[in-house]
């Protein structure tokens, strides 16, 4: 899976005081007009539909339900224009989308058909021969199968972030070889990765640290997004630090 990368002692990310100053900045820029809103819901979904389907899966439906009810279900959320209706005060996002997919659940057959009269569409492709796939290594129960996956899917989202940075002139370096010390296993010694860095031990010591401390700093600016305050945020971190162990 993934390690979580430590830099000393610093806390995830780094002091309160280096929090974004907004929440849920998703949800609220979708309120900015329809290519706002289109982003928004592009990126909610596809950080989040392969949770609720292994959630889902954990529930007892079989491969074609699973995949009808996903579907179904945000396809209701867009009926509703879910992101208008949105409260950051009431916790995040994470929590909001599991209970919402519960009561839809039991109340699916009459969710369905107003699903079909509204003719809602969800506006991205759901891979589900590759969430199939991933499911077998999901946990027995029902809320851990979706909390893994959903630790997962921040730390990819922040690795990618991360790369795109380097990829991009932001930062420099060779990601490619830090990336070797957020895997799990044993990673290169720092001489080793140093000269594939071209730089002396110290240096590379030096420009890892830097890459952790960025990484930190993403991955708890994606998980501040989806609550509302830094004391929310401390307890998503600390639920996806044990969601990954599980």
């Amino acid at each position: 899976m993934y390690a979580i990368p430590v830099v000393d002692e610093t806390a995830i990310g780094g002091p309160a005081r280096e929090f974004p100053a907004t929440r849920w900045t998703l949800i609220q820029s979708s309120r900015q007009g329809p290519e706002a809103r289109r982003a928004a819901l592009a990126e909610l979904l596809s950080a989040y539909w392969k949770p609720l389907y292994f959630y889902v899966r954990r529930k007892g439906r079989k491969i074609e339900a699973a995949k009808d009810a996903v579907q179904d279900f945000f396809a209701h959320l867009l009926e509703r224009d879910f992101l208008a209706r949105l409260d950051p005060g009431r916790g995040s996002f994470r929590a909001y989308l599991r209970t919402s997919v519960d009561h839809f659940l039991i109340n699916e057959h009459e969710a369905r058909s107003a699903q079909k009269r509204g003719g809602g569409a969800v506006p991205m492709t759901l891979d589900f021969d590759v969430a199939e796939r991933d499911f077998a290594r999901a946990p027995e129960s029902a809320d851990a199968a979706f909390d893994r996956e959903w630790a997962v899917g921040v730390m990819e989202r922040a690795i990618e972030r991360l790369r795109r940075e380097f990829e991009e002139g932001v930062r420099k370096g060779s990601f490619d070889v830090a990336l070797q010390y957020f895997r799990p296993g044993e990673p290169p010694s720092y001489a080793d990765a140093a000269a594939q860095c071209g730089m002396t031990p110290p240096q590379f010591k030096a420009f890892l640290h830097r890459t952790r401390a960025r990484f930190r700093t993403i991955l708890r600016e994606l998980v501040a997004d989806t609550v509302s305050d830094e004391r929310e945020a401390d307890c998503e971190i600390e639920h996806l630090l044990k969601a990954l162990g599980s």
